[in-house]
């Protein structure tokens, strides 16, 4: 049995893939500590994970409050030092010091922001993976690094100091030095884009509400009675475009259905509520998107991921981080049609709702990546970091990196072999 310590940072797209990969680890027969916000504690009671709380629910929400200025103006330093992430890490680092077993445990953390692992690696030498659950974590990690080594620098610096541990020689090095990079989507979403690096291995969607109750209000219970309602939802954050549930809100009345509005935070919608609009502050995704007409969201892989898996049409108003490329990797495989945030009106998103509403159950590619194994592939392989590693043969090598090529990609590599082949006959 191993020690297993995930520390992730975010909502719920960043953290209950984390909680869903524990269960599985769990399940592995080894011991799972997860390290997060504080808000997410229910979510690892009920999956049987040891957690820590890497802030208080005070602060968890002080801190999405602010999250929304970084994307009007507000400098990443001034957003560490404000919302105490600094010491932030150096809890993390002393919880994982505390439980960590000499060659028995393996560090776990969310890609690019969960800075505590390597420094914990980097001082205990245990074995490292990160996770990344976009891709735009992977396409976004070397300006995350320039900001790090620079814009972050005096913060990291003190963080270093007061854990012992010396200055970077090679921040490069550094950055890179988790045994295990993992993306949690399948390789037809990351080939709708750019691509993710070989050194990167790619399990498929996690589904994290897989895991959750499916039991609906009872005023629910019945749908589908009239028209089918439109699901809107921003997701769990407050990192929205200031006019996303505005547009969202209007557009479905547009459209002539009903809508079903989910967000936590009541006071991002409008105030009053227009005619056939319901709120709600969460409703069982799993059970609700198979019933309604289409739904409109912000672009989280999350959100995304569970209405490919229900072949619910999508309406995708994305603006910031990683979400216009989640909805340009759809929208290039003909899964969804997005918008980006100058054409957010009540006319346009109206005229996307009639069109996606209207084409019946949305079907991903071919192949996909079951999601429902993603969990047991990841966990297995970050079980696999405390066995003696094993060199990849020849033929791993090349089958990995046949796995990053476009289907385009791979008929000119066949007809080029097909070629030499043919001139070595004659």
């Amino acid at each position: 049995m191993a020690t297993m310590l995930l520390v992730t940072h975010g909502t719920d797209g960043d953290v209950l893939p984390f909680v869903r990969l524990g269960r599985q680890l769990r399940a592995g027969g080894h011991e799972v500590t997860l390290l997060t916000h504080a808000h997410y504690g229910g979510h690892a009671a009920r999956a049987g994970l040891d957690f820590v709380a890497v802030d208080t629910q005070l602060e968890f929400e002080r801190t999405l409050a602010d999250t929304p200025e970084l994307l009007h103006g507000l400098g990443w330093p001034e957003f560490y030092e404000r919302n105490g992430l600094y010491e932030q890490m150096v809890l993390e680092f002393r919880a994982i010091a505390e439980r960590h077993r000499p060659g028995e445990t393996v560090l776990v953390g969310r890609h690019t922001s969960a800075l505590s692992v390597l420094f914990a690696a980097e001082a205990l030498g245990a074995p490292a993976a990160w996770v990344a659950v976009a891709p735009i974590q992977l396409m976004a990690a070397r300006a995350a690094l320039h900001a790090y080594r620079h814009l972050l620098a005096d913060g990291l610096g003190r963080v270093r100091r007061e854990l012992g541990l010396g200055q970077v020689a090679d921040w490069n090095a550094w950055f890179a030095s988790a045994r295990l990079e993992l993306g949690l989507w399948p390789r037809w979403f990351d080939r709708a884009g750019a691509r993710s690096p070989a050194r990167v291995r790619l399990t498929g969607f996690p589904l994290p509400d897989d895991d959750q109750d499916d039991a609906l209000p009872p005023e629910l219970a019945g749908l589908p009675d009239g028209p089918r309602p439109v699901l809107v939802t921003g997701g769990t954050g407050r990192m929205l475009h200031r006019e996303f549930y505005t547009a969202a809100v209007e557009g479905g009345g547009l459209a002539g259905r009903p809508v079903l509005l989910v967000v936590r935070h009541r006071d991002l919608v409008p105030d009053p509520l227009p005619p056939g609009v319901s709120w709600y502050p969460s409703l069982p995704f799993r059970a609700v998107m198979p019933r309604v007409a289409a739904i409109v969201h912000h672009g989280g892989i999350g959100t995304l991921s569970r209405a490919l898996r229900a072949g619910t049409p999508q309406v995708i108003l994305a603006h910031g981080v990683d979400r216009p490329d989640n909805a340009e990797r759809l929208e290039r495989h003909g899964l969804a049609s997005w918008l980006p945030a100058p054409r957010w009106t009540p006319r346009e998103v109206s005229a996307l709702l009639a069109k996606e509403a209207g084409r019946g159950r949305v079907v991903p590619p071919p192949g996909e990546d079951a999601a429902h194994e993603a969990p047991a592939e990841a966990a297995g392989l970050i079980a696999a970091l405390l066995e003696p590693p094993v060199a990849d043969s020849p033929a791993d090598g090349i089958r990995r990196r046949l796995d990053h090529l476009s289907a385009e990609q791979r008929r000119l590599v066949a007809d080029r072999l097909r070629g030499r082949l043919a001139e070595r006959g004659a």
